[in-house]
């Protein structure tokens, strides 16, 4: 149950972020839409998908510790990995409302959101331990 309602949450927040980012923008540039349409497009969309990539990490991370133990966040990697995002979420978010007008940066928080989002896909959900499994670093 665990394992499911965690893929879910992945799937949403970093499928999110990669098809905004690389089909839905290019294609409505491809259709010819005028890029300061697509530019105010984005500019709604990006920070939507930011906060729904914290919401969504957020409860990744509560569930991994509920399963692992609070320890779990910061010793093992699946948890390094989410407090990255949320970390990146944050100061993504912050930079959005303070200081609107660095666009590089935010583009380059997206892309590292993205990136580290991939990376969590390729580790296994987490499922609670049982006394017989090996440690897991």
């Amino acid at each position: 149950m665990a394992a499911g309602f965690w893929m879910l949450l992945q799937t949403l927040w970093v499928g999110g972020i990669w098809i905004l980012h690389f089909m839905v923008l290019p294609g409505l540039q491809s259709v010819g839409l005028a890029s300061l349409l697509i530019e105010e497009i984005a500019g709604v969309l990006m920070p939507q998908m930011v906060v729904i990539t914290l919401v969504c990490a957020l409860i990744q991370a509560g569930l991994l510790a509920s399963l692992r133990g609070l320890s779990t966040l910061w010793g093992e990697r699946c948890g390094q990995l989410l407090l990255t995002v949320l970390v990146i979420a944050l100061t993504l978010l912050a930079s959005l409302a303070l200081w609107p007008d660095a666009l590089r940066w935010q583009l380059f928080s997206y892309l590292l959101l993205a990136f580290f989002g991939l990376l969590l896909v390729l580790h296994p959900a987490p499922r609670k331990h049982s006394p017989a499994d090996p440690e897991v670093g």
